[in-house]
């Protein structure tokens, strides 16, 4: 799509983004009716691409970041409307620009697209761990 505009920044309206989420499928599995949370997950990212439709934001990649060894891609969206059109690819093309030529993305996939990324290059890895906020810790478990 050659009118698509991609800009870097997270200074953005929030009601625009969690719009954006919704519209994307990405809400089911983000606190979209948490504006505190959202407002904080927008503002702690180090690097943000959005995609722009003229004013319609229609995609980001919202990413943590040490811009030299390795970045985490936790967040690609794109509205339903603007899919299979090669923004989800663009947005990280332009991620993976601002991080360095050394560094690489990783990302945890969700559940609809773990068909899409093998598509354009990534490799899966099989040890990635989760722990969530509400999960168990023990160091004594290690002892």
């Amino acid at each position: 799509m050659n009118d698509i505009e991609y800009r870097y920044g997270n200074q953005l309206n929030l009601d625009e983004v969690i719009d954006l989420y919704k519209s994307s499928t990405l809400g089911e599995r983000r606190p979209v009716d948490n504006k505190q949370i959202m407002s904080d997950m927008l503002t702690h990212a180090n690097l943000t691409v959005t995609a722009w439709d003229g004013d319609l934001l229609v995609g980001i990649a919202r990413t943590l970041t040490d811009f030299s060894y390795v970045g985490y891609l936790s967040d690609l969206a794109v509205r339903l409307s603007h899919q299979r059109k090669g923004i989800g690819m663009m947005l990280i093309e332009k991620t993976r620009e601002k991080m360095g030529p050394r560094s690489m993305l990783v990302l945890l996939s969700a559940p609809k697209a773990v068909g899409y990324y093998p598509k354009i290059g990534f490799t899966q890895h099989q040890s990635a761990w989760i722990l969530k906020a509400t999960d168990q810790f023990s160091i004594s478990d290690n002892k």
